[in-house]
């Protein structure tokens, strides 16, 4: 599948920049854009963004040379490869992404919230998947980068778009929403996320509400209802709120955890009561279900569809992925972490009972939540005394900010913990920590790269 006609020409037109390179070009067309000049294909446009550690523009004679790729896009003066100069390549992908979009004249539905989105996109993206060809955004490209690119994979075939739109800042949403314009709103949660920038729950609210400011009047919001500061706000067009409270008009009854074989419930709506199977770990998988089943919904997906779609769910890396690895059974939960989505970890963790013998036992493993600003330490204590009071049998501490966890723990009446400044002074007592039969939850945020001790369990033997 190829992108809509877009000429070398007509891009300098919509990024407002300079085009510097052969004048036969200037009609020849783009079949794909990349950041990653290992991953640009023939005929594709670089975008040379420059990072931290990396400067795309260093990359470009490779992305033409090598890959293949038609012109790039930068913000300083290339040699030997055509170009397009603008002064901020970053400005230019999502003025790109913003017209591209406007191109296709399909439903469009944006996931936000502060816990959840990922599922919630997954899960919508394979029920609406179940009656039409649908794009959806890839891993998780959810930011001021990710997002064009996501829009900008979007082909003629496309019949449906399910974007995922991620921010810790206000001001941001504004701009994900001027890109996406989703006729289709899904709001998860309101969460302790981000509250270095946000200040507080308003904040929070505040700066992902923004989205709606980019929504045209018919446009739908579909709300987690269970969550109140959600259940209160008024988005300014029709709102439909999903949970299960009995206030919502998509509602989960009967919910079962079933433990690592997923979660049951009926959905019901419309007078309809339909039994879905989830499959899997932990009881808030539900909410991603009713928002999946709420869009499904409004866009005219069969019930049994909706079934299928949902039955069809597989876990994200680093989401929630239980894994028998024949010495433990472990949870790699550890892509990110709030309080929210830790406290529903260790929720899910408590009603796990291991099965291998008396030495089986629940071991959370757990580290720094960021960006949580000036309460910080009383979120991470009380992150603590939850795992005390849900019966974790064993506790592993690492990072400066989850001493308080520790603490909290301890002060609970928590049995048995330990703590670890840095992640890397745990790994030489992995062993001694984790025995054959345990059930170990793996959880903290991405920058703390828990994936290293993810690694180190599964080589346990």
């Amino acid at each position: 599948m190829k992108m809509k006609a877009l000429t070398v020409d007509k891009i300098a037109e919509i990024t407002g920049g300079k085009f510097i390179g052969p004048w036969h070009l200037r009609n020849d067309r783009i079949t794909c854009v990349s950041m990653d000049s290992r991953e640009v294909e023939r005929g594709g446009l670089f975008v040379c963004i420059k990072g931290e550690r990396v400067d795309g523009h260093d990359f470009a004679l490779q992305a033409v040379e090598e890959r293949g790729a038609l012109l790039c896009l930068a913000e300083r003066e290339l040699k030997s490869v055509p170009y397009i100069r603008v002064r901020s390549t970053r400005k230019a992908l999502m003025d790109l992404a913003a017209y591209y979009r406007g191109l296709f004249d399909i439903p469009v539905v944006g996931i936000i919230g502060s816990v959840g989105k990922t599922t919630a996109k997954e899960l919508t993206a394979r029920v609406l998947s179940r009656r039409y060809l649908t794009m959806k955004t890839p891993a998780n490209y959810n930011n001021e980068l990710g997002v064009p690119l996501t829009l900008l994979s979007l082909r003629e075939e496309h019949e449906a778009a399910v974007v995922e739109m991620g921010i810790s800042d206000f001001g941001q949403m504004r701009e994900l929403a001027r890109m996406v314009r989703p006729d289709i709103c899904v709001f998860t949660s309101i969460g302790y996320c981000h509250l270095e920038k946000l200040g507080d729950l308003n904040g929070v609210l505040r700066a992902k509400s923004e989205v709606f400011e980019f929504m045209e009047p018919e446009g739908i919001a579909v709300m987690n209802g269970d969550d109140e500061m959600l259940r209160n706000f008024d988005p300014g067009f029709q709102k439909v709120m999903y949970g299960a409270g009995p206030w919502n008009s998509v509602r989960a009854e009967n919910v079962e955890n079933l433990g690592f074989d997923g979660v049951s419930c009926d959905i019901c709506f419309d007078g309809q009561r339909i039994f879905a199977l989830i499959p899997a770990f932990g009881s808030h998988i539900v909410y991603g279900a009713l928002a999946a089943a709420a869009v499904g919904r409004i866009m005219n997906v069969g019930a049994e569809e909706i079934l299928r779609g949902i039955a069809d769910y597989r876990p994200v890396g680093g989401r929630a992925n239980v894994s028998d690895t024949g010495f433990v059974t472990l949870i790699d939960d550890c892509y990110n972490a709030n309080p929210n989505s830790m406290a529903a970890a260790i929720r899910s963790l408590s009603s796990i009972n291991p099965l291998s013998g008396p030495r089986g036992k629940r071991v959370a493993i757990l580290g720094d939540m960021k960006e949580l600003g000036a309460d910080s330490a009383y979120l991470h204590r009380t992150i603590g005394r939850l795992a005390a009071e849900c019966g974790i049998d064993s506790l592993v501490c690492c990072g400066e900010e989850a001493r308080a966890i520790y603490d909290g723990y301890l002060a609970a009446g928590g049995k048995k913990a330990r703590y670890y400044r840095d992640r890397r002074d745990f790994t030489g007592d992995v062993r001694e920590t984790v025995e054959r039969g345990d059930v170990v939850l793996v959880k903290a945020s991405h920058s703390m790269d828990f994936e290293t001790i993810v690694d180190l369990i599964k080589e346990l033997r």
